[in-house]
Formats: structure tokens, sequence, C-alpha cells
């Protein structure tokens, strides 16, 4: 209501002005006209005349209209030049942040509402360079002064910092046309008022804060290379250190645009995800899912399915999935490709130079991608007894007996349910609640699912040191202010992974850390050192393979060609999934973060036991949760529960990165019967949410009147 009122109020004051003909008073001839008149109110009553002409001035530039132009020459036709710039100036830079602040009051929440994706670039310049934009506008008479006023409004610009740039950044502009009005009779139009030498005079002057500020970056990279000596030429292009995700794709990227890059790699090519992480893991729990589908036989109509298995022959298949992936990321494969791979353990030792197994190497930029290790926490009496990591679980040949978890995320859960389906009897302990990074109904289908395979969850329950008596192995942990002992035969450690980022040379050269202890960098990837790079798990913010490899496409082209143009790495889509059953599949926004953030939305779902592959399957559960804008179909997060959630994000993905709404899912063909009819489903859930009631009111009064 007080926006409409007060935009009422504007449209009635507007339409005023040019209905009354007021517009006639502010023009080159009037002034001339009325000078005389005005000279003689002036020598009469100064200080009244001054306060009308100052809030005349403020209101037509607050309200936007016509005339500050020939406002401005009369402010020193009238007064002078001293008195009439200092008049001219202030009420010049108070009606601009008026209008300023109805432009923010009015269209700043529906604008950042609808637009606020696309506009995210924008705000966080404006939020750390708006003052030097603004002030280089402010200097160019080029620009409407009154579109810089409405257009600021929208932008997270301080209200504060705006009044003092215009104030200032006005001023040599203002001063010409009062100058030019102390000799009023000499203008004759105020296109005239300003010659190309001037006009380009005022945008060198305008723009010199952004050259300046490139100058003082460019004067602090030269002292942070101050003590270090150069090399006269390099014998590369680029270094990179690690072989995982993010290495591969940055030294694969360099080859394709026939740079010279050298891969090192001081353990095993394809790093974590293939050796030890992703698709282990994923090998372990396919075979888990198929003892747990031929233990639910019957389900199917199947009187009696037997399975026998041996432990370590899963454990071995798991190995045996590795070699075979092996080759795609294999020396042999890169080296192939263009690039020059070195085993060996590598250190940096200045911003050029790199030294691996005896040899130092130079080059004109270096890849920091050594990626993370399992956290293992200070547990007292941790090494007297058995335990593992997500690193080491995969070392297991005889299955143990009780194997107690130590973790709730993705890791811990993935692994807990494997190895409960494989026969272990197996504990769940964690210092807070399942999944803390997902929706409570998310992490709630979780820990039932992972209780009906057996898991013994023991939420908010912290482990307080390890013990060995009579040959027996406990974990003793405090739980509503008692302690309780847990015996097991294996502990596995599951505490998310620390980024790698010791032994490489960064303390040396003071490449600074952040307080998740990843190597901090800028948003084009850049270190302390402009030509040192970082990205994957060792950089963050996400610790996925998939994140690592898209931040290996940024390293490698910003090293590369950063010169000449350089690219900020997008995360404006990042999906994820955890590989439990249900899986959890999320992208953009959860329901839970939306809350906390304060952003409007609403909650579309769809239940998956509706679905009829869903059915077919005999695994109708779960579901898939859309968020959307108010009253928009523009997707702003989508989590998925339930078989296939993985494979059935990728839409939603390809979606929310296209900016492809659910009217268009809905109008997609999916074929029948497959899972991913259920995000059209969902599509079609907030289209019924969102019926146009009047029109479907009046077609039922149509077919009415067609039956008559």
């Amino acid at each position: 209501m007080k926006r409409a009122l007060l935009f009422g109020l504007i449209v009635v004051a507007v339409a005023a002005f040019f209905a009354l003909d007021l517009d006639r008073y502010f023009t080159l001839d009037a002034l001339k006209a009325g000078q005389a008149e005005f000279a003689a109110a002036y020598a009469a009553r100064p200080l009244t005349v001054i306060g009308v002409f100052f809030l005349v001035y403020v209101a037509i530039t607050a309200l936007s209209l016509p005339g500050a132009a020939v406002l401005t020459l009369a402010a020193g036709a009238f007064f002078g030049l001293a008195t009439g710039t200092v008049v001219a100036s202030f009420a010049s830079s108070i009606g601009a942040t008026l209008a300023f602040l109805v432009s923010r009051f009015l269209l700043h929440d529906w604008v950042q509402r609808r637009f606020g994706e696309r506009l995210a670039a924008v705000n966080q310049g404006m939020a750390r360079d708006g003052a030097f934009y603004l002030f280089a506008l402010r200097l160019v008479p080029l620009f409407p002064f009154f579109v810089i006023n409405l257009l600021m409004g929208l932008t997270p610009i301080r209200t504060r910092t705006f009044y003092w740039v215009s104030q200032l950044g006005m001023l040599a502009g203002t001063g010409v046309y009062v100058n030019a009005g102390t000799r009023l009779a000499d203008v004759d139009s105020l296109a005239g008022l300003f010659s190309p030498a001037l006009l380009a005079s005022f945008a060198l002057l305008g723009v010199f804060p952004l050259i300046a500020k490139k100058i003082v970056a460019v004067i602090r990279a030269r002292r942070v290379y101050a003590r270090w000596q150069k090399p006269r030429h390099f014998d590369r292009n680029l270094v990179v250190i690690g072989a995982g995700s993010a290495g591969l794709v940055t030294a694969y990227v360099a080859a394709a645009v026939k740079a010279k890059v050298t891969l090192i790699e001081g353990h095993r090519m394809g790093g974590d995800c293939l050796n030890v992480g992703c698709v282990p893991s994923k090998a372990l729990i396919r075979s888990a899912r198929f003892l747990k589908h031929a233990r639910e036989a019957a389900t199917l109509g199947i009187a009696r399915a037997t399975v026998d298995y041996d432990f370590s022959e899963v454990m071995a298949r798991v190995q045996r999935v590795i070699r075979t992936v092996e080759p795609h990321d294999s020396a042999a494969r890169y080296t192939g490709l263009g690039v020059e791979v070195i085993a060996g353990q590598a250190r940096i030792t200045s911003p050029w130079r790199v030294e691996v197994n005896g040899q130092t190497l130079t080059t004109r930029a270096i890849v920091i991608a050594t990626g993370a290790q399992p956290q293992v926490p200070a547990l007292p009496g941790l090494d007297q007894v058995r335990h593992y990591t997500s690193d080491s679980i995969w070392d297991l040949s005889a299955r143990p007996e009780r194997l107690l978890v130590l973790g709730g995320g993705p890791i811990g859960c993935e692994l807990a349910q494997a190895f409960a389906r494989l026969d272990c009897n197996v504990t769940l302990v964690t210092r807070a609640g399942l999944m803390g990074k997902e929706d409570p109904d998310a992490a709630d289908a979780v820990e039932a699912a992972l209780a009906a395979d057996g898991v013994t969850i023991r939420k908010n329950t912290e482990p307080l040191r390890c013990e060995v008596s009579d040959g027996m192995q406990h974990l003793v942990v405090r739980r509503d202010g008692a302690e309780e002992t847990l015996a097991f035969d294996a502990l596995l450690l599951a505490l998310g992974r620390a980024p790698r980022t010791r032994g490489f040379g960064l303390e040396e050269l003071g490449i600074p850390l952040t307080r998740a202890r990843t190597v901090e960098t800028n948003a084009w990837l850049q270190t302390l050192y402009p030509n040192i790079y970082a990205c994957g798990d060792v950089a963050g913010p996400y610790q996925f393979t998939h994140t690592a490899g898209h931040q290996g496409w940024y390293a490698a082209v910003n090293a590369l060609f950063g010169g000449v143009r350089r690219f900020k790495v997008d995360y404006s889509v990042i999906p994820w999934v955890t590989f439990t059953d249900p899986e959890v599949a999320r992208v953009g926004l959860s329901e839970t973060e939306a809350q906390a953030q304060g952003i409007a939305h609403e909650v579309t779902r769809y239940e998956l036991k509706d679905l009829d592959r869903a059915i077919v399957d005999e695994a109708a559960a779960g579901y898939v949760k859309v968020l959307t804008v108010p009253g928009k179909d523009r997707i702003l997060g989508v989590c998925i529960v339930g078989a296939h959630a993985g494979e059935l994000l990728a839409e939603f993905v390809l979606a929310m990165r296209h900016r492809i709404g659910l009217n268009r899912i809905l109008g997609t063909l999916h074929a029948y019967p497959t899972w991913a009819e259920a995000n059209k489903y969902a599509a079609g859930a907030w289209k019924r949410a969102h019926a146009p009631q009047r029109l479907l009111a009046w077609a039922a009064r149509y077919h009415a009147w067609q039956r008559r």
C-alpha cells in the first residue's frame, strides 16, 4: 500500500507538471526572459529566493523532470559562480539521492526477485566497486543523470556512498553549467556548453579511478614478486601439481590448446576419486545393492533366491573396477595427449619454479590441484585400535563382524549401509544428526533406510576415546551426559576430508589459507601470486569430483590466457548426489537454506509412489521436491529422494543452467514408462497449483452453454 501510494503521488505530480504546462518555465528562453525580474527579487530577499530555488531544484531532480540543466544555468546567472555552484551542487545531489531512494523503495525488491540471478555479477561488482563506477558515470555528461539515479537504486550500493560520490562526481559538470550561466547572454543552446575536447577530458577523468585501481593492482602484484627472481625464459607454459580430477582437466585443456604442460603426481594417477573415493565406493554399493534385491526377491514374485558370496571376492571386484577405469586417467593416455607426466613429489620454490625428483622446472604459471585427505580426529587411544579411513577401508579382505562408523555425512551413510548389506553388524555414531546439509525430510528418509538395513544409529553422541580391554576394542562415547562403551572389530573414520596443503612449498611462499584450511583464491582461482592458481578440493568451496573438473577448466584458461581474457568461476548451478538407497540428489537452494536466508519461495512436491515405473520396479518411495519463485515457474532448487535420483536430477540441472522453467519441462515429451516422467509430473503438480481459476470458471460456463 505504501508503494502504491507513493507511486500514485509521483504520477499525479508528473502529470500535473505537464498538464499545467509548467515545463515552459524551465527552458533557456524563459530563463533569459525572466532574468531581470528574478535578479530584482534576489536583491530584495536573497535568502528566501535561494531557499525557494533550492527546493524547486530538489523537486525537479527528485521527480526526474526536465529542467535541471536550465536551473543550473540559472544558479550561475542569478547567484554568481561561487554561490551558484554551492546551491546547485547540493540541490542536485540531494534531489538525485531522493530519486535514488524512490527507485529503491518502489522497484529494487521486485527487480532483484525477478532478475536477481542474472544480476548476481552486477550486484557483486557494485557491492565491491560501486563507488568507482558511479564516480565514472557522474563525470561524463553524456549519461543522463536522472537515468543514473534510477538505475543505481536497483543496485546494492549504499545510500551514503551514492550521496557523497554524486556530490563529488557532479561537481565538475555543475561548475561548467554554473560558469556558463554567469554569461547567460552568450549561451545559445545547452548542447553547445560542452565541446568534444571537454567531453573527452571528462571521460578520461571518469575512467581515471578505474585505471588507478588497475595500476594499484599491478603495483601490489610487483610487491608480491619483489623478493623473487623471475627467469629470463621458461621451459613450460604450465605446471600442474596433482593428477586428480582438477589436475587432469587442467592438463588436458592446456595440452588441447597446444601449451607445453607438465603434470606432476606424487602418488597415483586419477587421484582420490578413482583410487579411494567415487569409483571403489560405488562398486561396493553396487554389490551390496544386488544382495539387497536378492533378499527381497519375493516382492518380484520369486519365491526364493539364494545368493552365495565371499566378502573377499566382493572387495577384489572393487579393485578390478578400479583397474578397469585406470586407463582413462593413466600417464600413458595423458602422454599421448601431449602432457608431460612426472611421478614425484612436487615442491614450489618460487612463483615460477617447481622442484621434482631433484629437477627444477621453470614455468609461466602453476596450478595447485593437490586434493584432500581424510580427517583423522585426535582421539585418545586411536593408534591402539584397528581403524580405517575412506582411503584405507579398501584394503579389507576379511569382513569385520562389528563395524563402527564415525561420522553421519554422505561418506559415513553410504559405507554404513553398504557394509550392513554385506552382513556386517554396523553402528553409526555422529555428534549431531545424519546428512546435515540436506533438508530434514531427506535426512529422515536416509535414516529410516539405514535402520531398515540393520544399521544402529546413535545421534547426538560424542566420541571420547578408544580403549583395548582383554583383547576387545571399544569406543567410549558420551550420550545424554552419560558415558557408554561400544565394542567393535573395525573402526571407520568418515569425518570428512581436509585440503592437502602441506609439503608443497606453500608455507615458504606465504600463500594464505582460509578458515576452512583451503588455499585462498579469488574469483579467478588466483592465489596471492597472480600466476599461481588452485582448484579442486584444495581450493574448495565444494569437494565434488565434478566441481573439481569444472574448476580445472577455469584454472587452465585463466593461467594460459588471463592476460587477454579471464573468467570467473561459475558456481551458480552445482548438483550433488549421496548414493545411499534411497539416493539423495540436490541442486540449487534447499528448502532449509531458502528459509534461513529469507528467500521467498514455493514448494512443489511429487510423490514417487504415484509413478508407474516406480511401482513396476518395486521402488515406489521417495519424492521430487522443487522450489520456485512465488507465482513463477523459475526453478530455485530441487531435491530428489528415491531410486535413480542422481539420474533424474540431470534434467533439472540443465533447466536451471539455461533458465528453463517448469512449463517447458511439462511441455517436453517424456517416454513412458520411465523414471524421468517424475520430473514432468512434478512440473504438472506446479501447473495445477497455478491453474487460472477465473479462466477455468469461464470455460465451465462456455461448455455448459454448449450443452444446451
